[in-house]
């Protein structure tokens, strides 16, 4: 469904002069340097894919998505989504994607948010009978109903994401380009979001690309995720391939019935943090060491009765990559 080859997007900036007259002397001859937002990035995302698409402030990610939905044009390289050129074939792409930015909305502000949804249904060419379905299932789906006939600019900020939303699949596409969907929002209403996320790609098959800061939304609704940093592809793979690149360690928690006797030749493989009474604090690098090998070694100290396992946080394995 979306292929990218070689993608590069640069953009040219002003070097003010210094010195004296620096004001005048650069409004008559200016110099520019060449800043990379996007260089040379490629991959390739399959119909039905819930992709991650992540990266610190600066990185690309937003860029790359206008390119993707040919707001941008690529200085180099080449998009395709479902095989045509998103700013060769604008309008036959546009019907195919639905867009989302969480920071800007696509609705009218001082209209009701149904008359917003007919104006959209109206750019898109959407028949009368047809518009109704959408409005009335999407109105089901996201509960709009209690806020269909309020101004957007009265909309909690909740209450208008789900209207982007429902704005974005008005015309029924098959990609969804998602841009910080649940930010600002509340834990209920993120939780509200991500169901609804999760619904529509496995129920309705739709492919989303997703690019956010909270953790959560990754780790929750991806099956993939590529790591973009500086422009440049960092990584692209699953979360348990992305865990054990990394290598940062599993927690164990172990306590024992008894008195602990440690034999520090025992410990080449794990790392012991702290001993507190019956309690030992280690640390295992799950990628040189299995669960029930680094449990065989602790059981050398004494006879477990209990033990807990904390994996890595995932948001610490981004900021490792970063």
């Amino acid at each position: 469904m979306i292929t990218v080859s070689n993608l590069t997007k640069q953009f040219r900036q002003t070097v003010p002069k210094e010195g004296r007259f620096s004001g005048i002397r650069t409004l008559l001859s200016r110099d520019y340097r060449v800043k990379y937002a996007v260089s040379d990035i490629s991959f390739t995302i399959p119909e039905g894919e819930f992709v991650g698409y992540i990266g610190p402030n600066g990185a690309g990610k937003s860029t790359t998505i206008k390119m993707l939905a040919g707001i941008l044009h690529p200085t180099s390289g080449t998009v395709q989504i479902d095989g045509l050129s998103p700013h060769r074939h604008r309008r036959a792409v546009a019907r195919k994607l639905g867009v989302l930015f969480g920071q800007r909305t696509q609705l009218w502000w001082d209209l009701p948010t149904a008359d917003s949804f007919d104006i959209l249904a109206a750019m898109y060419g959407l028949e009368p009978q047809r518009k109704r379905e959408r409005i009335g299932m999407l109105a089901e789906l996201l509960e709009l109903d209690p806020f269909m006939a309020t101004p957007v600019r009265k909309l909690s900020l909740g209450q208008r994401m789900r209207a982007d939303i429902a704005a974005a699949l008005l015309h029924d596409p098959d990609i969804l380009f998602f841009d910080e969907p649940t930010i600002g929002l509340d834990v209920t209403a993120k939780k509200n979001i991500r169901e609804f996320l999760r619904q529509i790609n496995r129920e309705l098959g739709k492919t989303i690309l997703l690019t956010t800061h909270d953790m959560d939304d990754i780790e929750q609704l991806c099956t993939r995720v590529i790591v973009i940093n500086e422009g440049a592809l960092s990584f692209d793979g699953t979360i348990p391939e992305l865990r054990r690149r990394i290598g940062l360690p599993t927690l164990m928690s172990v306590t024992y019935r008894g008195e602990v006797i440690v034999d520090s030749g025992v410990f080449d493989a794990l790392s012991i943090k702290e001993i507190d009474g019956r309690t030992v604090i280690a640390t295992c690098n799950r990628a040189k060491m299995s669960a029930m090998e680094a449990l065989r070694l602790l059981e050398t100290l004494g006879e477990i009765e209990d033990i807990h396992m904390e994996e890595p946080n995932f948001e610490d394995i981004v900021h490792h990559i970063y």
